[in-house]
């Protein structure tokens, strides 16, 4: 008998879902200080674990269940067996879980498999590291759980009867199940995003599928579409279902005393703002980077659309999951890498001919050029104005060399130069997101040193190369983005990427130009903010740039880093930092709240580790506050968000923020 081979898997993080019944009556009964304490204490390790104190990388999101199989859904993603395990015990510890039964648990590991042709090469070492589909793959083994609203989850197996025994199909047979199965799955992108974990051997069914969405209707569709294809008509097995609604762990009080949470749900947008549970599927393609794609998990599970928030339904590369197909596309800077036919990849000729069919000729560029044409499907005269106003803003850079709206028997194009092919790819990014784009080409103009070079100068839109390879972990990236002056970081449990820049030039010079760059970010729909703090008494200015996902943020890095004066910090304040974003201030508090930081500033200046905090107000709008503070190292910033300190100055801040405030923490 012939040996069968199983398709290639590579594992990433591990999972545990961990569903819990509140013991009502008991919980009531009990003195209020027994229900103080208790839920102190379990805000305080909920906290911890959404802030992934406990190890080097991961994610936590709490979840309000709704029907009778449980009250609260605690996911944990951990690079380790020992770590899940470990917060799981740690829960356990508090008082506060003596009030809970763990009324069902599951236990898996994000995985990939090849069985699409592209994701074997990946597997056998032929796909650069820097790749789109490596970028992909990784952001599977590696994913971030996305601020939607409502998340679903539900174990599967696949079917093992005499005529229906999908592990008997001959190879080629399941990958076409699951290329069909994926079909369904783009069409979902931007309303439904999931994560795949495999489970055989680790615990009852095969496979784990988690899906996240705004509104519970797109799973309910997704999945009903679903069960028509044979893939979950004829081999799938599913297990239960829980359905659930995100909630921050400081709104756990308000969840046991019946109150609606979050308890910022209600909260309108203002100022260019979303509350803080909008979800990543609200965000246009901005830099060529939208929603989901929606790429079906089946072959394996049920879900669809990829755990990559900011992949474009067109840049859908071909990998799957164990038997689960999903695939999703990179960031617009790689695009070309992978198998996504709306991004042509041309050479110098090939791409100073196609120029030269739309009045761009040799003149005017140099060898050492790039060239980009982005084809439209609009009239030219309805595209002038807003590539008029791209084009204000590359203008800003010495890299940007032409770009103009240009017509050829009928077929509507805007053509692009730049210095070389990093700021093309950079710029790449805005023009893509322009409606009315289909599909673009891309290539040198010549033979020059920085044709089809990635490197960039110091000066170009491009100045920071934040693609993560295999061996280069998200600290690698902020350290390199610090080189610049930026340094980023990503609120846990939130689709929300930061960016902060320091300056020394005069604040209301840095106003105009960030009032110039913000009409350019405010084109696009994950754009959250844009905009200049200042604290008088340190003299200190920063920027600060929000953007919904992390493929925007590293572009309007590199937007950003042309700002006058922009510094890094100097030697002495080397050492961990960490910022509190979005202190929104209820107005008749601010004077209150400005007291209170001093306060809480005497009380930092004695902890361990501390080196200095300061507060900085919006120059536009002084309800807007932003912390910064410096530490020796991250231990002793947690310790602060373990004191009694911190506690108290959450419990006070309900009563004075008009919006719950982020933290994230920077390299």
């Amino acid at each position: 008998m012939v040996r069968r081979e199983p398709p290639q898997t590579e594992e990433g993080w591990y999972a545990l879902h961990d569903l819990r019944t509140v013991d009502w009556e008991a919980w009531q009964d009990a003195p209020e200080r027994v229900r103080e304490r208790a839920l102190d204490e379990a805000v305080s390790h909920l906290q911890s674990a959404e802030a992934v104190a406990d190890a080097e990388e991961g994610d936590s999101a709490l979840y309000a269940v709704v029907g009778h199989k449980a009250d609260l859904l605690i996911v944990h993603l951990r690079p380790t067996l020992a770590d899940v395990e470990r917060l799981e015990r740690q829960f356990e510890r508090t008082e506060f879980a003596q009030f809970t039964e763990q009324t069902y648990s599951y236990v898996s590991v994000t995985e990939a498999s090849g069985y699409s042709e592209r994701a074997r090469e990946y597997f056998d070492g032929e796909v650069d590291d820097d790749s789109g589909l490596a970028q992909y793959i990784k952001s599977r083994l590696h994913p971030e759980i996305p601020d939607s609203e409502h998340v679903s989850f539900y174990p599967m197996s696949k079917r093992r009867q005499p005529q229906q025994n999908w592990y008997d199909l001959p190879f080629e047979e399941r990958a076409e199940h699951m290329a069909s199965h994926g079909d369904i799955g783009r069409d979902y992108a931007g309303r439904v995003s999931q994560m795949i974990t495999g489970s055989v051997g680790i615990d009852d069914w095969e496979w784990g599928v988690t899906l996240w969405a705004d509104d519970m209707t797109d799973v309910k569709e997704l999945l009903y579409e679903m069960r028509f294809d044979p893939s979950s008509s004829k081999f799938a097995e599913f297990g239960p279902f829980y359905v659930g609604r995100k909630f921050p762990p400081a709104d756990l009080g308000a969840y046991l005393a019946g109150e609606h949470v979050p308890t910022t749900d209600t909260a309108e947008e203002s100022d260019g703002e979303r509350p803080a549970h909008a979800s990543a599927s609200t965000a246009s393609h901005a830099n060529g980077h939208g929603g989901d794609t929606g790429q079906s998990a089946h072959g394996d599970s049920e879900a669809a659309s990829s755990t990559d928030a900011a992949a474009p339904p067109e840049a859908v590369t071909e990998s799957s999951d164990d038997d689960s197909d999903a695939s999703g596309g990179p960031p617009a800077a790689v695009q070309q890498e992978t198998d996504d036919e709306s991004v042509d990849g041309l050479d110098a000729d090939e791409m100073g001919q196609t120029l030269a069919n739309f009045g761009v000729y040799p003149e005017e560029y140099d060898d050492s050029d790039y060239g980009l044409v982005c084809y439209a499907d609009a009239d030219a005269e309805a595209l002038v104005d807003e590539v008029d106003g791209l084009r204000g803003n590359f203008d800003h850079y010495d890299t940007h060399v032409l770009t103009s709206v240009r017509a050829n028997q009928g077929q509507t194009a805007i053509v692009s130069v730049w210095a070389n092919e990093r700021a093309a790819d950079t710029a790449l990014g805005f023009l893509t997101d322009i409606d009315a784009v289909t599909h673009s080409a891309r290539g040198p103009l010549g033979d020059g040193d920085a044709a089809g070079d990635s490197g960039a100068s110091d000066d170009d839109t491009g100045g920071t190369e934040t693609q993560a390879s295999d061996d280069t972990t998200a600290a690698d990236i902020r350290e390199e983005l610090a080189t610049e002056g930026v340094y980023a970081g990503q609120p846990h449990g939130e689709d929300v990427y930061a960016l902060v820049l320091y300056s020394e030039a005069d604040p209301e010079t840095l106003d105009a130009e960030v009032s110039d760059l913000r009409d350019g970010f405010d084109r696009y729909d994950t754009h959250v903010k844009t905009a200049v703090y200042t604290d008088d008494d340190s003299g200190t200015t920063a920027v600060v740039s929000l953007w919904d996902t992390e493929s925007a943020a590293d572009t309007a890095a590199d937007f950003l880093t042309d700002l006058p004066d922009i510094v890094g910090r100097p030697q002495d304040r080397d050492g961990f930092g960490t910022m509190g974003m979005f202190y929104t201030v209820k107005p008749d508090y601010r004077e209150e709240f400005v007291d209170t930081f001093a306060d809480v500033g005497e009380a930092l200046a004695e902890m361990d580790g501390h080196r200095e905090t300061v507060l900085l107000a919006n120059r536009e709008d002084d309800t807007d506050m932003f912390i910064a503070s410096r530490w020796d190292a991250k231990e002793d910033a947690m310790a602060f968000f373990r004191s009694d300190e911190f506690r108290e100055t959450v419990a006070w801040g309900r009563e004075v923020l008009a919006d719950r405030p982020r933290h994230v923490f920077l390299a």
